[in-house]
């Protein structure tokens, strides 16, 4: 029997660019204007997504890399997703909207303050995609950088605090009673004196409490530190793994551990596993991009190494294609998720960077579990297997173009439905009532 699956769309490519390098370019769309996200936007709150997820990224790289992320819009330029949310607010009114935050970026009490005020405004539709970018810390001090675990253990400490200062009205401290002509009981405040290992601050907050729960936090991170700081802080996590059975089954445990090691329960989190589908309208045509993909040409392969080397912030383009790839190339800042999604199972120290480039370029058929090409109709399934092994949901990776998003969901909404698996309609009371509705 088909099982209700939560969907969220992750704009993977940010406020930036949309279109750039693309035929549909052409549609004149400002990327700039709010315009074409909120058109998206009522698409899929029309579609029954749970929710929207804005990647982010505030810098622009290293100094060796720069021109390479904005050559060709790969890695940037890119506005801050926080300031696109009113405007996806204003044109839907249940689905959630979640923009990418670096603790770096936001003292917690501006954090506090100001996420709270999105939370009221949007009817607590608000969450936060929290990452610890450690490459962008420069831009906002002149701090040592952080190592990988030491970014988690400040955005752990930064998130602790912000939850104090939303949580430092008490029970009773709103009275809001025009009647007495008492708005609030100011004994029921909690000062809340923060001395940490990263911050110091003293509240109470100056903004009123949540009626419908705290903005939702979400998060990535595939390493053991990030799936532990996702157990015990967030209510979805971004989950990257081969889909089978073992691999999905494993990922769950791993973050089902974690909450419960922080007293928390599985079914407070929603793993949602990020995929990025092409649906084409017959098998036929499947196999036969699939069968194209299979040996690309060096153009194709200098592509792709532009694309990483942004996301890697490593310049992959001026390597030897046919040499190992030494991983000392790459900083401490680099994800380790990342330079796994480039190597893959294969051994850095004997494979040369061409495999690993074409790896990335070969296209596999979702009919037989080998990659994400398909009908929609092949999708479902294999969505419908994912909710056998107890998968909460889907996030569905790519632009927020209206031509992308039409081109995925125009014959898979259909489908989905019919088969039981995607909702008709958001329920009122926020994301987290959405979250927690089935």
């Amino acid at each position: 029997m088909s099982r209700l699956q939560h969907f969220g769309w992750f704009l993977a490519r940010g406020f930036g660019p949309h279109g750039w390098g693309h035929p549909y370019l052409d549609w004149d769309y400002r990327w700039t204007s709010p315009e074409l996200y909120q058109q998206s936007a009522r698409e899929l709150e029309q579609a029954g997504f749970d929710f929207l997820l804005i990647e982010d990224a505030p810098s622009l790289g290293s100094a060796s890399t720069i021109d390479l992320r904005v050559r060709h819009a790969f890695g940037g330029p890119k506005h801050d997703p926080l300031l696109l949310a009113p405007y996806l607010f204003a044109a839907t009114q249940r689905l959630g909207v979640i923009p990418t935050v670096n603790p770096a970026a936001y003292l917690p009490y501006t954090a506090a303050r100001q996420f709270a005020t999105l939370q009221h405004l949007s009817g607590h539709r608000l969450g936060l995609n929290v990452v610890t970018d450690t490459g962008s810390a420069r831009h906002f001090g002149d701090a040592p950088q952080l190592d990988h675990d030491a970014a988690y253990d400040r955005a752990e400490e930064w998130l602790e605090a912000v939850r104090a200062l939303w949580r430092s009205w008490g029970e009773g401290a709103l009275v809001a009673d025009p009647a007495s002509g008492v708005y609030a009981d100011g004994s029921k405040l909690d000062a809340v004196r923060h001395r940490g290992e990263y911050y110091a601050f003293e509240g109470p907050l100056n903004a009123v409490p949540f009626t419908h729960g705290e903005p939702v936090i979400a998060s990535p991170g595939g390493s053991g530190r990030g799936l532990g700081f996702a157990g015990a802080n967030s209510d979805i996590q971004l989950a990257l793994a081969p889909l089978t059975e073992k691999s999905v089954r494993d990922y769950r445990a791993k973050i089902h551990a974690g909450a419960a090691a922080r007293g928390r329960r599985a079914s407070d989190i929603s793993i949602m596993f990020a995929i990025q589908p092409t649906i084409v309208a017959s098998a036929e045509e499947a196999d036969r991009l699939v069968a194209a993909s299979a040996s690309p040409s060096d153009e194709t392969l200098r592509v792709i190494a532009q694309r990483q080397s942004s996301d890697l912030e490593t310049d992959l383009t001026a390597l030897d294609l046919d040499r190992p790839l030494d991983l000392a190339i790459f900083g401490d800042h680099v994800s380790q998720g990342s330079i796994r999604r480039l190597t893959g199972d294969r051994d850095p120290a004997s494979t040369p960077l061409r495999a690993h480039l074409a790896a990335l370029a070969r296209l596999g058929r979702m009919s037989d579990r080998s990659g994400f090409v398909g009908t929609a109709d092949e999708f479902a399934d294999l969505i419908e297997e994912l909710g056998e092994w107890g998968n909460d949901g889907v996030l569905l990776w790519g632009d927020l173009h209206p031509v992308t998003v039409h081109r995925v969901l125009d014959d898979l909404v259909p489908i989905l439905r019919r088969r039981g698996i995607l909702r008709r309609e958001l329920v009122d009371g926020g994301l987290h009532a959405n979250l927690r509705a089935f």
